[in-house]
């Protein structure tokens, strides 16, 4: 290559790098909503913890750093797949992405004590039948602990709004169900009726309103949950 080649080259590959500064500094608008994997971020009781191990590290004289991770899927922000509560029910890897995607009614609910009716969420939404819904409960890991308890919404008021088009329910507690549930009937609620669950979400930040929601759930083989990267922005 000729100095000429090469001097262009170092110019263009500067512009473009300047470009790249520009656009991940710059506020778009976006919000972050992910509660990270990292080994500080409680899972739930009983269930594995984040943590990162290393089979190779550049100090010991190896040509890359490569890492491994070892945690439950449901660390952090995830995706519920059927198969968490329904036995053969689909794996993460068939979880679909539209659902996770587009318009979306944060509510907050941080004032609710026990399960959330029909009535009373409507109470709260500009829209009758909402295609998505997060619940702002106030109940987050991303406070550093795990919560005792949460609201969560009623499983006949899920299954209403999920026979009328509702595609997901999103929260920021550890889970749509009451923490000491057992049977989980909020999750076969929406499940049963093609609807998506989103848990874990850092919401306090959020006020309530409409936002552009993007959230992709990863593709992870046969397993019952999926690690997702949500981001929320405000809706004018």
């Amino acid at each position: 290559m000729s100095d000429s080649l090469r001097a262009a080259a170092e110019r263009e590959t500067l512009r473009l790098e300047e470009a790249w500064r520009q656009a991940v500094t710059q506020d778009d608008g976006w919000f972050d909503a992910t509660v990270p994997c990292a080994p500080g971020t409680p899972p739930w009781p009983g269930d594995t913890p984040f943590s990162c191990g290393w089979t190779m590290r550049l100090e010991a004289g190896d040509s890359v750093n490569l890492s491994s991770v070892t945690m439950s899927p449901h660390v952090g922000t995830h995706a519920d797949a059927p198969l968490h509560v329904v036995a053969g029910g689909r794996s993460s890897d068939a979880i679909p992405v539209q659902p996770f995607n587009g318009l979306v009614h944060v509510v907050d609910v941080r004032d609710v004590r026990g399960a959330i009716t029909l009535a009373t969420l409507r109470d709260r939404l500009c829209v009758e039948e909402p295609l998505r819904v997060c619940l702002r409960t106030g109940a987050s890991v991303a406070e550093g602990r795990f919560p005792e308890s949460w609201c969560w919404l009623d499983a006949a008021a899920a299954a209403h709004l999920a026979s009328r088009g509702l595609r997901l329910l999103g929260t920021d507690a550890p889970s749509v169900d009451d923490r000491v549930s057992k049977g989980l009937e909020t999750h076969h609620a929406l499940f049963a009726h093609g609807a998506c669950v989103l848990e874990n979400l850092d919401l306090r930040d959020v006020t309530p309103g409409p936002y552009e929601l993007r959230a992709l759930p990863m593709r992870l083989h046969g397993v019952d949950a999926a690690p997702v990267r949500a981001l929320l922005r405000a809706v004018r």
